[in-house]
């Protein structure tokens, strides 16, 4: 997992300025929420499309439920399984709530990249906004007696603060902030510099609320802090624990208990019951999965909630006391709009049913899922259609409830298949076949070194909407055509979900449910944000713990041990060592040298422990380049790479698995971890995330050392294919294009033979990229680069002095922040971590 990222379609969702800015939108160039990270607020917190339910809410009576379910509203009671929909876009809709006297609800409903509050009348079936204006408004409730609501909104300054307003003839008036705004000088890294306030509820004599709020804390999203339902009136914090944005408390009906979702001592949300007043809390449910979005029942004896239990998301009902749990099934739809259905089917050349990656849009861009799948949204650009780019994994065949019109199905398979768009009438009440063949078009494939693809930097659990498993993650490999997931256990704060394949039991590596054409394998991200979050592939035995270094306020707040360290503690085990989504812009040590995401690269580089580099990843791939020539220009071999940082049980963020991934040739047989591993530690591969590359000088692969006895021309061989048009594919040497290649009438080929001037030891790489996103490749701009063909002259070594100065720069910087930091264990720790620093600057300085 990454630091700091571009913003995402959805995370540039974010607000304006004061609560009177609610009668004005911002510009569309202002962020609408003002976080230093676009992703871990918008994937745990800011409500997410997904088939199966996300929220729930009591009637008043008890009978019935009403949730949000595949970006629409239902209605079902408890006794029944037929489900009653509500509303029907334009938007998707989410977070309903109940008004105590049944006659409406209010939801929040995303559309046109905010989200807004609307109220649905349960009489007349009519909807109508309640705020506008291009903020944030998010987990609406109302008051006891229903004449106020209270939510929360980035309607001031762009942050999350908790809001009230009276309800009048269906309209919100008097809308104040009851929550103060203050900056934190704590040094948080995930969070704000400002607190921020969260999960209101009421108490249940409408005088005070309950909310969340990180107030004088670092790590995670804060304490339950209650406070008299009055601007400016000062809160009290009821409980600390490190709440991550879904603790979501509820009080129960008679006002003595709260019940709300906590990972407490574990790695997974479960339910906990605690004092009103405050307390210690206790678990009302057991289990490796998250059960979260409590809703008590108005008459006391049941308790609604959003389960994974079983991977996607389902609504469950738990009875107090007791415990008896079920969950509410659902045996027959009733919608608002005419429809029929689609049964999509995917087959490879052999006529089997095959994985795929599909999206199912209506003339509008809203998107349509089977009912059992799990709907993931992408990082994309929004100029490219009116939604994020949602997708789902089919096994080969699904049946999808559509509206009657005109629907378009893309369908893709990695990036070797030609991907298929058609458009396809669907009349109310029919059901239409829509059948796919996506032939194999294996890259330069031959009996000798077939080219295997392996996404490096992958976590299969990080606290998302959806319980994966190795079997579900080696699945979305298959739909992705990609041939080795590296799962990298790591930490989510203080939850390691993953942790039960660190070892023992079911120990690191292949994974068991590793199939023929997809390997599961378990790794390592080693996840200190001061040094760089570094990727450990093939650890033999154990995860490396605590986990990381340098998390303030912790007993593990030292730097020590710092990455070179850890890099070590790898190597003994046998593992790869890289540095993952390194740079989101290019660092300027000589002129203003500051952090970066991967400060300890050159001094591992310099040390010798680094084996790989995320070029292409989680990360700007131009400015993770430009620091990966100078490195090459200093004669380091560092083989390319490619990781996509997929939270492959996010609804959205970053994916999908094996958007990122690195291409490596290896010897002709049955998939194997190891041997792809060692193609990669060599450098026979290439990374990309869309175009296919195949380079050589005088027949040395990528990899290989191309040695002359003078410097002269030499014949060079340049392939490439792409699923999408390119800008430009270019052959650069020690930095500096030597040569643009032509490329074919659709811009999506070339095959070019010819000769290139070499005079210096170094290196040449071919690349392919574009200046913007290119659907269906889901980045910000489309890029592949080979790893270097390496070139020596009259066996010299390769020199840069100007790039020497750059690195020793660099970590002067660095040893001069890292002697003023605070927290060290023992001045032994700080006088090993600098003397490091020392010897790796001493390495630059004698290459000047």
């Amino acid at each position: 997992m990454r630091a700091f990222a571009r913003p995402s379609a959805i995370g540039l969702l974010s607000l304006i300025a004061t609560a009177a800015a609610v009668r004005g939108a911002p510009p569309d160039n202002v962020p609408r929420i003002d976080l230093p990270h676009p992703y871990y607020f918008e994937e745990m917190y800011l409500p997410q499309l997904t088939s199966g339910p996300s929220a729930v809410a009591w009637s008043p009576d008890s009978r019935e439920v009403v949730y949000s379910r595949a970006g629409s509203l239902w209605r079902q009671a408890i006794d029944s399984t037929v489900a009653i929909q509500l509303t029907d876009g334009p938007g998707y809709d989410y977070q309903p709530d109940w008004s105590p006297d049944g006659r409406s609800v209010v939801y929040s409903s995303e559309h046109g990249g905010a989200i807004e509050l609307r109220l649905l009348d349960l009489g007349s079936g009519q909807a109508h906004g309640l705020t506008q204006g291009g903020a944030v408004n998010v987990e609406p409730r109302w008051s006891p007696d229903g004449r106020r609501l209270v939510y929360v909104s980035t309607a001031y300054h762009r942050r999350f603060h908790v809001f009230m307003a009276d309800v009048q003839n269906g309209q919100l008036t008097n809308n104040v902030r009851l929550t103060g705004e203050n900056k934190s000088a704590l040094p948080r890294y995930y969070y704000s510099a400002y607190d921020h306030e969260i999960n209101p509820t009421w108490t249940r004599d409408g005088k005070s609320i309950v909310f969340i709020s990180n107030r004088g804390r670092i790590h995670g999203t804060g304490g339950f802090w209650r406070m008299a339902a009055e601007p400016g009136a000062e809160p009290t914090e009821l409980r600390y624990e490190e709440t991550n944005w879904r603790a979501r408390p509820e009080f129960s009906p008679e006002g003595q208990r709260l019940v709300y979702s906590s990972y407490l001592g574990r790695n997974w949300l479960q339910l906990w019951v605690m004092p009103g007043t405050g307390g210690e809390p206790f678990p009302l449910t057991y289990g490796d999965w998250d059960d979260t979005a409590p809703r008590w029942s108005p008459d006391g004896q049941q308790i609604a909630f959003i389960s994974n239990r079983h991977g996607s998301t389902e609504l469950d009902l738990l009875r107090l006391p007791g415990a008896g749990m079920r969950t509410l099934q659902v045996s027959e739809n009733r919608r608002l709009r005419p429809s029929g259905t689609l049964h999509v089917t995917v087959r490879d050349e052999h006529g089997m049913l095959t994985p795929a990656r599909v999206t199912v849009t209506d003339a509008t861009g809203r998107f349509y899922a089977p009912a059992d799948a799990w709907t993931h949204s992408a990082v994309f650009d929004r100029n490219e259609q009116p939604f994020e780019s949602r997708y789902f994994h089919t096994r080969g065949e699904d049946v999808i409830d559509v509206p009657a019109g005109v629907i378009q199905v893309d369908v893709m398979k990695g990036f070797e298949r030609k991907p298929d768009r058609r458009s396809v009438p669907v009349a109310a009440g029919s059901s239409v076949q829509v059948e796919t063949v996506l032939g194999a078009n294996p890259w330069l494939d031959s009996s000798a070194k077939p080219w295997v693809s392996a996404d490096v930097h992958v976590h299969m659990n990080y606290g998302g909407n959806y319980r994966n498993t190795p079997a579900h993650l080696a699945m979305q490999a298959q739909a992705e055509d990609l041939g080795i997931v590296e799962n990298l256990i790591v930490n989510k704060e203080q939850r390691f979900p993953d942790i039960v394949f660190s070892g023992g039991g079911l120990g690191l590596g292949l994974d068991p449910a590793s199939t023929s054409d997809a390997l599961v394998v378990h790794g390592q991200e080693f996840h200190t944000s001061y040094w760089g979050h570094l990727g450990l592939l093939n650890l033999h035995d154990h995860v490396l713990l605590p986990g990381y270094a340098g998390y303030p306020n912790t007993a593990a707040a030292s730097l020590y041990p710092m990455n070179a360290d850890i890099a070590d503690l790898a190597h003994a085990q046998g593992a790869l060592v890289g540095y993952v989504h390194p740079f989101e812009e290019e660092p300027t040590p000589l002129t203003k040298p500051a952090h970066t995401d991967a400060d300890e690269l050159p001094v591992d580089v310099a040390l010798g422990k680094v084996d790989y580099m995320e070029v292409v990843g989680f990360s700007d791939h131009q400015a993770t380049a430009g620091v990966w020539y100078r490195l090459l220009n200093l004669g380091f071999r560092i083989p390319a790479a490619g990781g996509t940082d997929a939270m492959a049980n996010y609804a959205s963020l970053r994916g999908p698995v094996g958007m990122n991934r690195v291409y490596a040739s290896v010897p002709n047989g049955a998939l194997n971890s190891g041997t792809w591993l060692e193609a990669l530690r060599h450098g026979r591969s290439f990374a990309t995330n869309g175009p296919l590359l195949d380079f050589a000088l005088e027949e040395n692969l990528t990899g290989g050392t191309l040695q002359l006895e003078r410097a002269r021309r030499v014949a060079f061989k340049a392939r490439l294919r792409s699923i999408v048009p390119l800008d430009h594919a270019q052959i650069v040497c020690n930095g500096a294009v030597v040569r643009e290649l032509p490329l074919g009438a659709a811009r999506n080929s070339a095959e070019v033979s010819g000769k290139i001037p070499l005079d210096t030891s170094g290196w040449c790489v071919l690349r392919a990229f574009t200046a913007e996103a290119k659907y269906p490749v889901l980045d910000n701009f489309v890029y592949a680069t080979t790893s270097p063909v390496y070139v020596t002259v009259r066996g010299a070594a390769p020199r840069s002095p100007a790039d020497a100065r750059f690195f020793a720069a660099w970590i002067e910087h660095l040893s001069d922040s890292t002697a003023r930091y605070p927290d060290w264990n023992s001045p032994q720790e700080r006088e090993r971590v600098l003397g490091k620093l020392a010897e790796a600057k001493a390495v630059f300085e004698r290459l000047q």
